[in-house]
This record gives structure tokens, C-alpha cells and sequence, in this order.
């Protein structure tokens, strides 16, 4: 087990700071990114009906920023459900296993300059990119 003095780490403190403030703008980006694939592949028009504005939003929770993908649903409350969880400190993304947990292996990385880019031009908003390559 190594010690870190406090002012060691109070001096990697900004840096930590700076990974997650750039793990969160890259999933805000990421969100975007779902949101112009589903305008492109649906233009407008779902069975003859216009197409419902599907929105992915984000919700933070102790580990993970989770992307949730939001459907109107008429007079109801929207429909929901996970699309992926990034980890805050690490910016790996994660296929959802459930609403409340992500699958054992890490898909994507959003802090590694190459996964990322690969990642905001192929991201599909039903989320096969997430699948085991």
C-alpha cells in the first residue's frame, strides 16, 4: 500500500478534477452524437407517423454517468431506459446489464483520443456499437 502526503495529494487534486469535467463534457458529446444518428436514419417520418423526438439525457450517480434515452409517450410520463453507463473517474463506457447496472466489460474508453473519435462517428442510438467487437 503506498502513502500520499496531503499535499500530494491535494496537488493531483485539479488533475482529477480536470478527468472528470472532461469524462463528463465527452458524455454530454456522446449523447449528442445518439441524438443526430436517430434524426438521420428516422428524417422525420416512423411508420408513416412523425418520428417521436427521442432525447438522451444524463443522470449521475456515485460511479457512473448514466445515459438514459427518454421516448414521449403521449399524455404519460416518457419512457426510459439505459443505453450506457461511463465511469466518472475513468471515462470507460459500459453496455447496460440492467437499469441500475452496467455488463462486466468495458467497451469504449472516452478519454483515449482514438476510441473517442471512433465512438462519436460510429455511436448508433439503438446502441449496436456497444456489442463485443
Amino acid at each position: 500500500m503506498t502513502t500520499e502526503t496531503f499535499a500530494d495529494f491535494c496537488a493531483t487534486q485539479d488533475a482529477r478534477n480536470e478527468i472528470q469535467l472532461n469524462v463528463r463534457k465527452y458524455t454530454l458529446m456522446l449523447c449528442d452524437a445518439l441524438e443526430d444518428n436517430f434524426k438521420s436514419r428516422n428524417r422525420g417520418v416512423v411508420a408513416g407517423r412523425p418520428a417521436p423526438e427521442y432525447k438522451f439525457v444524463i443522470e449521475s450517480g456515485r460511479k457512473y454517468h448514466k445515459i438514459i434515452m427518454e421516448v414521449p409517450n403521449d399524455n404519460r410520463p416518457p419512457s426510459r431506459s439505459v443505453h450506457a453507463f461511463v465511469d466518472k473517474k475513468t471515462g470507460e463506457v459500459y453496455k447496460a446489464a440492467s437499469f441500475k447496472a452496467p455488463a462486466k466489460h468495458v467497451r469504449f474508453n472516452l478519454l483515449v483520443i482514438k476510441e473517442r473519435e471512433w465512438l462519436l462517428e460510429h455511436a448508433d442510438w439503438a446502441g449496436g456499437y456497444l456489442y463485443k467487437r
